[in-house]
C-alpha cells in the first residue's frame, strides 16, 4: 500500500487553476506508444537525474522551490526497485517538466536513504518547497503511483510553484560498458545467468582487479538463487524451524533482493552463532557473497562485518 505523506487538499481549498491542472492518468494513457511506434520513435526527453553526490542531493532539494522533486530510492540488487524506478520515470516524463525525478542508488549513497528514514527499497519521497513528504515505502501499482503523484502536483500548484524543469541532456561522451560487461548485462536481461557468470568470470580472468566484474558475479549468484523462490514459503519454513539453514539462507537472499539488508545480515549472523563448524563456513560464505552484492562501502556491511568478527571470536 502507498503511504502518502502528501495531504489531499479538500475541493473547496483547491484554487480553480489547480482543479484544472493536468491529469497524469490521461497524459500517461495518451503518450503510451504502440510497439510499432516505440521501435521507430526518436528518444523522448527525460526528467530523471541520478543523485551522484551530497552536492547533487542538496541541488535537487533546492530545486524543489521551483516544483515537486520526487526522490526514488532503489538498489541494483532489488528488481522491484528497478521496476519502480522505470515506471516512475515513464510517468514523470509525461508531466513535461512539472515534476523532476531524482534517483538515489542506496548502495552507493545509503546516507540519503537514512536522511529520509527509509528502511528498504523501493521507496519514494516528494520534496515540495524544501519539505519532504513520504509517498510509498514498498512496491506499488502504477495506478497507486498515478494517484499519489496527482496529489503531489495539486499540492505544488496550491503553493503556486511554477514547475518548468529542464529535461536531462544525456552525456554523449558517456563511456559504454566494456564488451564483456555488456555481454553479461544482456545475458541477465535475457534470464541467462550462466551466460552472465561466464562473461563476468572471463572479465575477471583478463583483469583480476576488475571490481565491477566481481560485484557482477555476486549479483548474478544472488539473482540465480532467488529465481523460483517464494518469500512467504521460505519465511514460513524459517519460522517453523530456526535451525533450517537452507530456509534461513533463502530468506536472507530474498531480503537483500527486497532491500531489507540489515534483516538479512542479522538473520545470518544469529544463525552463525548456533550452528556447527561446517555449517558456520556455509553461512560465513553466504554473508561474504551478500557483502559483495551490497557493497563494501555500505555502512550496513561495515557493521555486519564487525558483528561477524565478534561472533567468530
Amino acid at each position: 500500500m502507498t503511504n502518502p505523506g502528501v495531504p489531499t487538499p479538500s475541493e473547496e481549498n483547491i484554487p480553480a487553476s489547480v482543479r484544472g491542472a493536468m491529469d497524469l492518468s490521461q497524459t500517461v494513457s495518451a503518450q503510451t506508444p504502440s510497439s510499432e511506434s516505440q521501435a521507430s520513435a526518436p528518444s523522448e526527453p527525460s526528467w530523471r537525474f541520478d543523485v551522484e553526490s551530497a552536492e547533487d542531493f542538496q541541488k535537487y532539494v533546492q530545486l524543489s522551490s521551483q516544483g515537486a522533486v520526487i526522490f526514488v530510492m532503489w538498489a541494483d540488487h532489488s528488481p522491484a526497485s528497478k521496476d519502480t524506478l522505470a515506471t516512475l520515470e515513464r510517468i514523470i516524463n509525461t508531466a513535461g517538466g512539472n515534476l523532476l525525478l531524482a534517483a538515489v542508488d542506496t548502495n552507493k549513497h545509503p546516507e540519503i536513504g537514512q536522511a529520509f528514514q527509509i528502511q528498504g527499497v523501493p521507496a519514494a519521497v516528494a520534496v515540495i518547497n524544501g519539505q519532504p513528504a513520504p509517498m510509498f515505502n514498498s512496491q506499488v501499482t502504477e495506478e497507486q503511483m498515478l494517484q499519489v503523484l496527482q496529489q503531489v502536483l495539486q499540492v505544488a500548484a496550491q503553493q503556486q510553484l511554477p514547475g518548468g524543469f529542464e529535461p536531462n541532456v544525456a552525456d554523449e561522451d558517456e563511456k559504454p560498458l566494456p564488451p564483456l560487461h555488456q555481454k553479461a548485462v544482456d545475458a541477465i536481461d535475457a534470464g541467462d545467468y550462466e551466460g552472465a557468470r561466464v562473461a563476468y568470470q572471463q572479465a575477471l580472468n583478463e583483469n583480476p582487479g576488475d571490481k565491477d566484474a566481481k560485484i557482477g558475479l555476486a549479483q548474478v549468484g544472488l539473482l540465480e538463487r532467488v529465481s523460483g523462490l517464494n518469500l512467504a514459503d521460505e519465511r514460513q519454513k524459517a519460522a517453523a524451524d530456526s535451525t533450517d539453514v537452507q530456509a534461513a539462507l533463502n530468506v536472507a537472499d530474498l531480503d537483500v533482493t527486497g532491500g531489507h539488508v540489515e534483516d538479512a545480515f542479522n538473520r545470518l549472523i544469529s544463525l552463525f552463532k548456533v550452528v556447527d563448524a561446517d555449517t558456520k563456513n556455509v553461512v560465513r560464505q553466504r554473508l561474504l557473497d551478500l557483502f559483495e552484492v551490497v557493497g563494501s562501502a555500505d555502512p550496513r556491511v561495515t557493521k555486519a562485518r564487525a558483528d561477524l568478527m565478534m561472533a567468530i571470536f
